[in-house]
C-alpha cells in the first residue's frame, strides 16, 4: 500500500499534507494529555510492531504482494491518536532508511495508513464493542472487523489517489505525468489485494492479539478505551512478553521474502517500463530523488542468495526496530516533559 515517489503529483502530496499537519498536531496534543510514564515503552513497542509486520509480504493472486499494517490493533490498544503517531514514525523510518514508500509521498502514505486506517478500525471496534465489558466477545470481534475494514478503506483511498493522477495530471496529448493507471484499474487492483488477503490477515492478527489481552492483560485493553485517563496501568505490568514477541517477529521476518513479486503500484521505474512500455515524465523526474536510504528494499547491492538476503533482512528489521524504539521513546519522554510544564 506504500505509494513510492513519483506516483503522485507534488500538488496531490501537498493537499494530503494540508490534511495531515493539523491531524498530527491534534494527535500530539491528545497523546500529551493522556500519556503516562508507563505508556511510553508501549508506544515504542507499538511503532516497532507496525514496522515489523509490514515486512511480512504475502502473495496476492496475479503475482503481486501485500502486507498487514497493524493499525487496527494499535488503535484498539493505544487509541487512534497514539496509533497515528506510532505508524507515522514507522513510515518515516521506512522511507528514510529503507526506501520503502516515498519521502515526497510521505504525507499520502500517512493519510492512508496512519489516519484513515486506525480511525476507521477504532470506529468499527467501538461500534461493535459498544458498552460491553473489556472481556466481552464483542470486543475481539469488533477489533477483528475494525482491522479488516480499516485496512481495506485505506487501500481504497490509495487506489483513488493513484487513479486520479492520469485524470488530473497529463500532457496536452493525454499522456499521464505520474501514475499511468486510471481509477477503473487502480481501485480494483488495490481492493483485491486487501479484501482477499491482506485484510483477512490484519483481521486475524488484530482479533487474536486482542483475545489474548482479554485473557491475560486486561489493563492494556483499558488504554484505548473511553475513560482510559481514569484507568491507569497496574504497577505489576511487565513488557517482557511483548519484547519477546517482537523479537520473534524480527527473527522470523525473512518469511516475508518468500512472497515473490512487487506490491501493486510500488514498482520501480524499470518494472513500470516493462508493464506499460513507458515511464511518465513526472514520475521519472521524482522517482529516486531520495538516494540516501542505506538499506534500500531491506537489502544491500550484490546480495543474491536467499540465505544472505535473510540475514540482511533480519539485520534491517533489528536496525529499524532499534531506531523506531529510540525515536518513539524520546518522543514520549518529551511529551511527558511538556505535560509537566503545562500542569
Amino acid at each position: 500500500m506504500h505509494i513510492p515517489d513519483g506516483y503522485l503529483s507534488p500538488s496531490s502530496c501537498a493537499a494530503l499534507g494540508a490534511v495531515m499537519i493539523p491531524a498530527w498536531a491534534v494527535a500530539v496534543a491528545k497523546v500529551r494529555d493522556r500519556i503516562k510514564s508507563r505508556y511510553v515503552p508501549l508506544m515504542a513497542i507499538g511503532a516497532a510492531f507496525s514496522f515489523t509486520i509490514m515486512m511480512y509480504n504475502v502473495p496476492i493472486p496475479g503475482g503481486t504482494t501485500a502486507h498487514a499494517v497493524g493499525g487496527g490493533l494499535l488503535a484498539v490498544v493505544l487509541g487512534p491518536f497514539a496509533a497515528m503517531i506510532c505508524i507515522t514514525i514507522a513510515l518515516a523510518i521506512q522511507a528514510l532508511l529503507f526506501g520503502d514508500g516515498g519521502v515526497w509521498t510521505f504525507t499520502a502514505n500517512c493519510f492512508n495508513m496512519a489516519l484513515v486506517l486506525p480511525f476507521v478500525a477504532y470506529g468499527a471496534y467501538r461500534l461493535i464493542g459498544g458498552k460491553s465489558g473489556l472481556d466481552s466477545k464483542r470486543r475481539w470481534v469488533g477489533a477483528a472487523v475494525g482491522g479488516y475494514l480499516g485496512l481495506c478503506v485505506a487501500a481504497l483511498c490509495a487506489g483513488v489517489e493513484l487513479g486520479l493522477q492520469p485524470v488530473l495530471f497529463h500532457t496536452a496529448g493525454g499522456v499521464p505525468l505520474y501514475c499511468p493507471y486510471s481509477l477503473k484499474v487502480s481501485v480494483p487492483a488495490m481492493l483485491l489485494a486487501h479484501l482477499v488477503v491482506a485484510g483477512p490477515l490484519e483481521a486475524v492478527v488484530t482479533g487474536l492479539v486482542v483475545r489474548y489481552l482479554q485473557a491475560y492483560s486486561t489493563d492494556l485493553m483499558r488504554i484505548g478505551s473511553l475513560g482510559a485517563q481514569s484507568a491507569p496501568l497496574s504497577a505489576t505490568l511487565s513488557y517482557r512478553k511483548m519484547w519477546w514477541a517482537l523479537g520473534a517477529m524480527v527473527v522470523l521476518s525473512p518469511l516475508g521474502l518468500l512472497a515473490g513479486g512487487t506490491a501493486w503500484g510500488e514498482w520501480q521505474t524499470e518494472e513500470l517500463q516493462k508493464l506499460t512500455g513507458f515511464i511518465p515524465a513526472g514520475l521519472k523526474r521524482m522517482a529516486g530523488t531520495w538516494s540516501f536510504a542505506p538499506f534500500r528494499d531491506y537489502t544491500l547491492p550484490g546480495i543474491e542468495s536467499f540465505q544472505a538476503s535473510a540475514v540482511i533482512y533480519i539485520f534491517c528489521a533489528l536496525f529499524g526496530v532499534g531506531i523506531i524504539c529510540l525515536f518513539t521513546y524520546f518522543f514520549g519522554r518529551l511529551q511527558l516533559s511538556e505535560k509537566k510544564k503545562h500542569n
